[in-house]
């Protein structure tokens, strides 16, 4: 069985990987393209394309049967309030927070459903269930993830497949550190408690548990 894990290069992902590999789960990476070697199988693979998605499970297969998805891919851009938005802006966001998980998640599903076995887990974000005055468009992309999330739990639920979103807060990661360099970084979730949570999402434990949109802030 197989752990896929998308976006598996960035700080988010590094430790999520950590974590299932510490577990002794058979991890693949998947990334557009690696820059170094890894402890683990990678894919690289364009999830923004139909095509890429199924190359990542096709390669994926013949590696052994999917026992979970766990989708990292998004990004953020805005800043603006909505009345200022740019379509580009809007579109960018809603393809990479939105189209990529749909993408991946439909890809996943095939050889999940007829398995009847598997976990998918996707990251969101705490501005998607509150308002985020200046990222709409981030905000509304990750509020319409949990909309997919729940109704791809709701369409598996005779299946043995769940789904379910973590939303953290902001993570604390170099990239947001760098970005952020005036914050507070002690209030920042850290990527292994995240990490932590999914790896219990993915386990036999919360095999009851779907269409869950769990909470996990950090003190921010």
């Amino acid at each position: 069985m197989s752990i896929l894990i998308t976006g598996a290069a960035g700080g988010l992902g590094s430790a999520v990987c950590r974590a299932f590999l510490h577990r002794g789960a058979p991890v693949i990476g998947i990334q557009k393209s690696w820059r170094e070697p890894k402890p683990f199988p990678t894919i690289s693979a364009d999830l923004t394309t139909a095509d890429g998605c199924a190359a990542m499970i096709e390669q994926s297969l013949k590696l052994g049967p999917i026992d979970a998805l766990i989708h990292l891919v998004g990004g953020f851009s805005g800043g603006s309030p909505i009345a200022e938005t740019s379509e580009q802006s809007w579109d960018l966001m809603m393809n990479l927070n939105l189209r990529v998980a749909f993408l991946a998640i439909r890809a996943a599903l095939q050889p999940m459903l007829a398995a009847k076995h598997g976990r998918i887990v996707a990251i969101g974000s705490r501005a998607a269930v509150e308002a985020s005055p200046g990222a709409a468009a981030y905000a509304v992309s990750k509020a319409a993830l949990v909309a997919l999330i729940k109704n791809v739990a709701a369409e598996t639920k005779d299946f043995g497949v769940t789904a379910n979103a973590v939303l953290p807060s902001t993570i604390d990661t170099p990239a947001n550190r760098s970005a952020m360099p005036n914050a507070d970084f002690s209030k920042w979730v850290a990527p292994e408690a995240i990490a932590k949570l999914i790896v219990w999402l993915v386990s036999e434990e919360a095999a009851d548990v779907s269409g869950a949109i769990i909470p996990i802030y950090g003190r921010a």
